[in-house]
């Protein structure tokens, strides 16, 4: 895999104006932080990897997100993590460089990722729920439907339900490639307003 990937180039030409010299920056910091790590795509979002996923970013319409797949093994000091684990949004929403942490801050954060994938360290299963009805979607699959106003907005209108068995379907892939193109094919459903299972409800 090469360190740098010229999809990530592409990804950021097509991002929005003020996202541009943000996720340039964030790369040249990524980069600097750890000149062994190399680029790829998952899910259309880059991500950053050195013995598996160490951070990612994500561009949207009106804001940008930078994560830390196992957000939740780092120290943070500082307390600019924000949200969890596989999270593209672990520093919150971010409109400008003003938004971010300082270099020597994202620097270490970076750093402690890789230390945390060379030990082989994992993040702690959550207790799988009593209901199945309490499964959530992940937030990397929330974070992918968020490239698409219509179907965010169709899965947050989604019963319970509708929306465990849309989480099952992600979660149970197998592989990488396979939970990819599950979610591409659930964000092109779910912008349509179908549930998992229209199929079969038509045929009945």
């Amino acid at each position: 895999m090469e360190q740098y990937d010229p999809r990530v180039d592409a990804y950021i030409a097509k991002s929005a104006d003020f996202a541009k010299p943000i996720l340039e920056y964030l790369r040249q910091v990524v980069h600097e932080a750890a000149p062994m790590i190399t680029e790829t795509i998952k899910w259309g979002f880059p991500f950053f990897d050195y013995k598996g996923p160490v951070c990612q970013m994500a561009a949207f319409k009106q804001h940008l997100a930078f994560g830390f797949w196992k957000a939740s093994l780092l120290n943070d000091p500082a307390k600019v993590i924000k949200q969890g684990d596989a999270s593209a949004g672990s520093l919150g929403r971010i409109t400008s460089l003003a938004d971010l942490p300082s270099k020597e801050i994202l620097i270490d954060l970076i750093q402690q990722a890789i230390a945390i994938n060379e030990k082989g360290e994992k993040v702690a299963k959550k207790p799988v729920p009593a209901e199945r009805a309490k499964l959530e979607p992940p937030q990397y699959f929330i974070d992918f439907l968020s490239k698409d106003s219509n179907a965010i907005a169709a899965f947050e209108r989604f019963s319970p339900s509708q929306k465990r068995e849309y989480a099952e379907w992600i979660i149970e892939a197998k592989t990488d490639a396979t939970r990819e193109k599950r979610m591409e094919t659930a964000l092109e459903w779910i912008a349509e307003g179908k549930t998992r299972n229209w199929k079969y409800k038509q045929d009945r």
